[in-house]
């Protein structure tokens, strides 16, 4: 297997001497809906993994392909209600989360599997193989 890595942002976080805390609040891309994922190749395939805890894959999760894209969409909503005496405390975890990841040229969008197991959703792109191609020699002509 191999991590495949992208840059969530263009700056190069070496030439600025922040605090860890505050690098990673910058780097946050709001574009991704707040749910990242962690991509790598498996062979033949590329498998991309996200964090979902607490949600129904059947209700909650929907993954769709359109314009060589799989587009991850899922809506969490989590209440936790405490009554201790006389106090009350209520904690919130909900939201809706998207992230879309470009199909590899050739990719055939009907062959995207996903599964869901302990709280991480699994899904799996088929990377089809580009036939080598022998160089070709080009010729220089004079002017």
């Amino acid at each position: 297997m191999a991590v495949v890595l992208h840059r969530a942002s263009p700056v190069e976080w070496s030439n600025f001497p922040l605090a860890d805390r505050w690098r990673r609040f910058f780097e946050t891309d709001e574009s991704d809906g707040w749910l990242p994922v962690e991509e790598l190749r498996d062979g033949d395939e590329i498998v991309v993994r996200a964090e979902i805890p607490d949600v129904d894959p059947d209700k909650d999760v929907e993954i769709t392909t359109e314009d060589r894209l799989v587009r991850i969409h899922a809506h969490r909503e989590q209440r936790i209600k405490h009554a201790e005496g006389s106090g009350y405390r209520s904690e919130f975890r909900y939201g809706e989360f998207t992230r879309e990841i470009a199909l590899p040229d050739g990719a055939d969008p009907k062959a995207v599997s996903a599964t869901y197991r302990d709280g991480i959703l699994e899904v799996r792109i088929p990377n089809p193989h580009k036939p080598a191609s022998a160089p070709t020699k080009v010729a220089i002509s004079r002017a």
